[in-house]
């Protein structure tokens, strides 16, 4: 004989379910990310160079990094239920044929190439001879399912794109810009066996389908030699977006106020000419400078500007296409008090 279940447990029974269901949503991973912000940090503690000088004026140079794991099923459904986050499809962060740990040795690969190039720049400018010279475009990594799949290898070194010479990632961007998707490159590689020419065709860029793409991670292949022993200790944060705020604290620590006693958060990918490229997570590192309370945010001129700004919230945003650019920017603050 059934026994009919009362109100009471079936609200139970309701209740019970709903719990499980919740669980499993907020517990169990999606198969995207899940990019968030979080607190810019100080730079002077991983910065170390011989006889720093004394910086006792209350300011700082910061720079900003973005947390990102795994989405959880929750998560992914109602993204609004974390602050400042933004879901990422996982080929747009891992493309085809490679995974989190292949990714995470390119990353702290070209944070530790970014290091020394900052350390050049902050010393070219102080007035030191440096011995660096950027002599091509170094492939960090080769995106599997490509053009550049089989026909590039990591370590290789771009040093023509169609008969133009490319010594820096930034000439290699605007190279391929001149280029649509389906279009044939044509490109001369250095590496240990000698140079060869190569033909790659192009691929859409999956954010941006008018722009053409040849499959790889690159990065700046450069001879440096600096006259000073300047050490950079980032831990595990990886890529080269800490660049500019890595050459900033180095003229600091060298005895250039360059802060003016203002906390001072600073973004971008440097290159050895000085220049500053765009660089990811603009979201989430505004939202991370104005968390860690800066009084200004130093971040690439251009698109990334523009997108610091939609979340500034009265932080102030100061775009800046070079170091140049950025020192002087700085010197123009009113010292504070």
């Amino acid at each position: 004989m059934l026994r009919r279940l009362s109100p009471g447990r079936l609200a139970l029974a309701g209740l019970i379910l709903a719990a499980v269901v919740a669980a499993v949503l907020w517990l169990a991973p999606s198969g995207d990310y899940i990019f968030l912000p979080d607190p810019a940090h100080p730079v002077a503690p991983l910065v170390k160079v011989p006889r720093p000088k004394p910086d006792n004026d209350g300011g700082g140079i910061y720079f900003v990094d973005v947390f990102e794991r795994k989405a959880t099923l929750l998560e992914r459904l109602f993204p609004g239920i974390r602050d400042g986050a933004t879901i990422v499809p996982a080929s747009a962060v891992n493309p085809p044929g490679t995974n989190d740990a292949q990714r995470r040795t390119v990353d702290l690969r070209e944070m530790a190439q970014s290091q020394q190039i900052a350390a050049a720049v902050a010393l070219k400018a102080l007035g030191y001879k440096v011995a660096a010279e950027p002599n091509g475009v170094l492939v960090a990594q080769v995106i599997g399912g490509t053009p550049a799949a089989g026909k590039l290898s990591p370590t290789d070194v771009i040093v023509t794109v169609d008969g133009h010479a490319v010594r820096t990632p930034g000439q290699l961007r605007a190279q391929m810009q001149l280029h649509r998707p389906g279009d044939h490159v044509r490109l001369t590689v250095r590496s240990s066996g000698g140079t060869r020419a190569v033909t790659l065709g192009t691929i859409a860029d999956p954010q941006n389908r008018t722009r053409a793409l040849i499959g790889i991670v690159p990065a700046q292949a450069a001879s440096i030699k600096l006259p000073v022993p300047i050490t950079i200790d980032a831990g595990n944060v990886g890529g080269p977006s800490a660049g500019l705020a890595f050459a900033l604290e180095v003229m600091e620590k060298l005895g250039r106020d360059v802060d003016q006693g203002h906390r001072v958060a600073a973004t971008g990918e440097i290159e050895l000419d000085g220049s500053v490229g765009p660089i990811g997570g603009v979201k989430q590192k505004t939202i991370g400078a104005r968390k860690a309370g800066v009084d200004v945010f130093l971040v690439p001129a251009g698109d990334n500007a523009e997108e610091a700004r939609r979340y500034a919230d009265g932080l102030r945003i100061v775009p800046v296409q070079n170091f140049g650019q950025a020192l002087r920017s700085l010197a123009t603050l009113p010292k504070s008090e």
